[in-house]
């Protein structure tokens, strides 16, 4: 049945700037490209890491809503500190790391559209740590 998430897309009205975020900041790498059928690039697939990827479609935008229904991108770190002081050094606002409701320490920073992304990061008392092979 399902292997596990494959990817999330989302729309940005600058492709090369949310493509340098996500590649120079955060440290995707830049698959491949989709085009039209003018070969005019629309859309860009980062892989991020395993089976996991992120799309990015050029088109206009609006900020993010209060009650939406996607409210964040969450991804797996393996040092918390070390990642929010890395990014800290690029100039990404990013939050202290916390200990979440579920166990896990997480901190907190948006692309430059306003998308929510949790950096995440879990321990033994993770309460999905038993569900982890």
């Amino acid at each position: 049945m399902i292997k596990g998430l494959a990817h999330v897309c989302f729309h940005v009205p600058d492709l090369a700037a949310a493509e340098a975020f996500y590649c120079d900041k955060l440290g995707f790498r830049r698959a491949f490209d989709f085009t039209n059928d003018k070969g005019k690039r629309i859309g860009v697939d980062l892989y991020i890491s395993g089976r996991s990827f992120l799309e990015l479609f050029r088109s206009e935008v609006t900020p993010p809503q209060p009650n939406q229904s996607y409210q964040h991108l969450c991804l797996e770190v393996e040092d918390l500190p070390a990642v929010v002081e890395a990014m800290r050094g690029m100039g990404i606002e990013v939050t202290d790391p916390a200990k979440g409701s579920d166990g896990s320490w997480q901190a907190w920073l948006a692309d430059p559209y306003g998308n929510r992304i949790e950096l995440h990061c879990y321990t033994p008392e993770s309460k999905q740590f038993p569900w982890m092979k």
